[in-house]
């Protein structure tokens, strides 16, 4: 019983013995933990900033790009939550958008959908936004699940207010695309 109890003891004191010299001082045998020395033994946790991307090499926007481009809206969404996200145009790609949320800048290629809906597609492939006519959200593609939904821009918030014709959902067709049927 005894021997079982001085393993035991030693098993206890094995891991403060490993961080005293992880941590480049003397191996000393570690005083009892209380919850006042506790405290002060913990290290400091240091906020580092994320790793800076590497740039991305962007081919040049072609008409379709910059018609969407020019579709998108432009400034501040307000989300759910109390949650925000800004949209502006890249200042050293024409044709290409930065999206900021949550103190991380996307760079984002828009695409005008057939059902005249805009999607902002991340460069990186991490990212997606929808924009409809009465609100967007933005979507992690490798995770699948929607990191905000809710967000207006001042334009969408005017376009939910108004009243809607003939029952839609607030999305119109881009005038080059064909018209599809619903019969089937």
């Amino acid at each position: 019983m005894k021997r079982l109890a001085l393993i035991a003891a030693a098993a206890l004191a094995l891991p403060g013995l490993a961080c005293a010299q992880s941590a480049g001082t003397t191996a000393k045998v570690a005083a009892p933990q209380t919850k006042a020395n506790r405290i002060a033994v913990q290290p400091a946790r240091s906020a580092a900033p994320a790793p800076a991307l590497a740039p991305v090499d962007l081919p040049p926007a072609g008409g379709e790009q910059m018609a969407a481009a020019s579709m998108a809206y432009y400034g501040e969404y307000q989300c759910e939550f109390n949650q925000t996200l800004n949209v502006a145009m890249n200042p050293r790609h024409d044709g290409y958008l930065d999206v900021s949320f949550r103190n991380r800048t996307y760079t984002m290629k828009p695409v005008l959908s057939h059902t005249g809906a805009v999607r902002l597609e991340d460069v990186r492939g991490q990212m997606l936004i929808v924009q409809i006519a009465t609100k967007s959200m933005m979507i992690d593609t490798k995770l699948g699940q929607r990191v905000v939904d809710g967000c207006m821009h001042e334009a969408q918030r005017v376009a939910a207010a108004k009243p809607r014709s003939g029952g839609g959902i607030g999305i119109e067709q881009a005038p080059d695309a064909p018209a599809t049927t619903a019969a089937r």
